[in-house]
């Protein structure tokens, strides 16, 4: 940072100069609290929200569940096999598998919902506006349509599935929360099938 006490008062142009530089230095400085901002929450893999996104996301839906008494649910998606994936084709396999599941959910919500990678082969969809009814219908098509996708890689079929648990929104639960019953819920799912 340049010390503008050794600028003569009487040079206008020179205060102009400077002004400009540290109209550019702030400009740069917000684009990168900007950048910072945006990788703090969002994937690196795919162009979704990461958990910390997620939260910030549900704790604004815990508000207005509690001031307005709107309604919401979290689906917690856990993908079935990627690990195998993994090691039996290659981590580029692996990765193809995770977006084209990310595409999947983002395609099988509202625009208005939120899909996030937790990370691994864990995601969650903040469904708003919806009860339990909604939640679960949401969930089998999702369960449904992961199942029936048409996932290939280098020209092989390879089958997805993913368990879905889901919880619901409370006006007094915290981010935290809500994804651990939601996340219990998923585990219920795998131990039933």
């Amino acid at each position: 940072m340049t010390d503008v006490s050794h600028f003569p008062n009487d040079d206008p142009l020179a205060l102009r100069e400077e002004i400009a530089r540290l109209r550019g230095e702030v400009a740069r400085l917000e684009r990168q609290c900007g950048e910072l901002d945006r990788l703090a929450h969002q994937d690196p893999l795919v162009p979704l929200p990461n958990r910390r996104g997620f939260e910030r996301q549900l704790a604004s839906l815990i508000d207005r569940v509690a001031r307005y008494g709107d309604q919401g649910a979290v689906l917690f998606v856990d993908v079935d096999g990627l690990k195998m994936l993994n090691d039996s084709f290659g981590h580029d396999a692996g990765d193809a598998a995770l977006i084209h599941i990310a595409e999947l959910l983002m395609s099988g919500v509202r625009q208005s919902d939120c899909v996030a990678r937790f990370g691994g082969d864990e995601f969650a969809v903040l469904l708003e506006r919806v009860d339990l009814d909604l939640a679960s219908e949401t969930a089998a098509r999702l369960t449904d349509a992961l199942a029936g996708t048409q996932f290939t890689f280098e020209g092989r079929a390879i089958p997805l599935s993913a368990a879905i648990g889901i919880a619901e929104v409370e006006a007094e639960d915290t981010p935290e929360a809500v994804i651990a019953r939601a996340d219990r819920a998923m585990y219920e799912v795998k131990a039933a099938a």
